[in-house]
């Protein structure tokens, strides 16, 4: 029998706002501490000015993430495994190794930022105890559950949910300006802002562009948008989901931006001129002028935003290697499993390292930079060449629309790169 047309197989599925689910897995990795804290420091020294960069950073983001998931939908097979069937797996390896690298080098920051939100909820119980707890649950659920992927969607809605809550309950307590919003909708460089290269200046290295850069780097992850072809793939869905790769990843990127742009709003609103070193001195700089029932809400939005990319990253960090290296890559494959366990050993033995020392890890934190300086081009220019090649996509290859788009972010990378680089050699020397 000949199989349904795609239009009589389209009309059985449900909307595609039913079946979201990859990309807000996507989008609950990329808004984690650092893009909740990096965004309330934006708002809190420039106030409103920089809302437009934030819409155009989303657009760059989206255009990634849609183009990797039209890649994994119409290409069949992951974005590594069509990098190997048609360059080699060492090349795919590279790939794999490199984002593994990166992922298993910041799971540190995820464990501290977890402590921090778990220390303003429950101040009395050790850190290192959440620590051991917390990893020690998570492994056992990577070993006893079956569908990986299937619970995972569900909970990252759940998470979602909350985090869309807590937040815009305290916007709407905040009460910002709308006159004060549209003005920052048009784009504009706020006052202080220099152009200038990262330097040393009496043996301290300065760069002007620190929290700018932050912003878009935290916002526009092309790593995340690589995994979207992974996730696609979990997901089952082939050419006939087309459509509904496309709103999915349009969904999780309007997502992603619209929470930083209501931090953003929040925090220019409530503690102008004001900095937060670490989430947990953002939450209590908050308690006193948002008062304790919103305080209450702000932490569980918190500890949402803290646990997402904890579980997520580690699970990226795990399957994106298996897929390079040519294992079984799926979420629930023993291989993805038993090197997601040993990113999240590795996150939390450099947490309690930390933790107990008072000292920060340095060489990780730059080892980590330095491979940023290589992953993130490399990424974007993988994602841009599957997405041309006609062999994979046929007469669904990118648009010039979007290919001007993903020229524009791979300069953005690139731009983001040589300045990683330049503050990794100033550290290092």
């Amino acid at each position: 029998m000949p199989e349904p047309s795609e239009s009589t197989n389209s009309e059985r599925r449900p909307p595609w706002w039913r079946s979201i689910g990859p990309a807000l897995i996507t989008a609950c990795v990329v808004f984690g501490p650092g893009s909740l804290l990096i965004s309330s420091n934006v708002g809190a020294k420039y106030g409103y000015d920089l809302l437009w960069m934030l819409i155009l950073t989303g657009i760059l983001m989206g255009a990634y993430m849609t183009t990797a998931a039209r890649i994994g939908v119409v290409g069949g097979a992951t974005p590594c495994t069509l990098v190997a069937r048609r360059l080699g797996r060492p090349a795919a390896a590279v790939i794999g190794i490199n984002l593994c690298l990166i992922c298993s080098a910041f799971q540190f920051s995820n464990n501290l930022a977890v402590v921090a939100a778990a220390e303003a909820l429950v101040p009395k119980v050790p850190s290192i105890i959440i620590l051991i707890a917390l990893n020690g649950m998570i492994v056992t659920f990577l070993f006893t559950a079956k569908h990986i992927y299937k619970l995972l969607e569900k909970v990252m809605k759940v998470m979602v949910a909350i985090i869309l809550v807590s937040f815009v309950v305290n916007l709407v307590l905040a009460a910002p300006s709308l006159v004060a919003i549209i003005k920052g909708l048009i784009p504009g460089i706020p006052e202080g802002i220099s152009l200038g290269l990262p330097h040393r200046v009496e043996g301290q290295i300065e760069d002007p562009l620190l929290l700018i850069a932050s912003l878009l780097g935290t916002t526009f992850s092309v790593a995340a948008a690589l995994y979207q072809g992974n996730l696609v793939r979990e997901k089952g869905w082939t050419i006939k989901d087309y459509h509904q790769g496309i709103g999915d990843s349009i969904t999780g990127v309007a997502i992603l931006t619209g929470v930083s742009i209501v931090i953003m709003i929040t925090t220019a609103t409530v503690i102008p001129g004001k900095q937060a070193e670490n989430i947990g001195v953002l939450a209590h700089a908050l308690q006193p002028l948002l008062g304790s029932t919103a305080y209450i809400i702000f932490c569980v939005g918190l500890f949402a935003v803290a646990m997402n990319p904890f579980l997520i990253n580690a699970m990226i960090g795990g399957s994106i290697l298996a897929d390079g290296l040519g294992k079984p890559a799926k979420l629930s494959d023993r291989s993805s499993r038993i090197f997601t366990v040993a990113v999240l050993l590795v996150g939390m033995l450099v947490a309690i390292l930390a933790l107990r020392t008072g000292q920060k890890p340095v060489n990780l934190i730059i080892f980590g930079q330095a491979l940023t300086v290589i992953g993130n081009p490399l990424m974007a220019a993988t994602i841009l060449w599957l997405a041309n090649r006609k062999d994979i996509m046929g007469d669904r290859r990118n648009t010039l629309i979007l290919n001007i788009l993903g020229g524009i972010g791979f300069l953005v990378v690139l731009f983001m790169a040589v300045r990683v680089l330049i503050t990794v050699i100033l550290k290092l020397t």
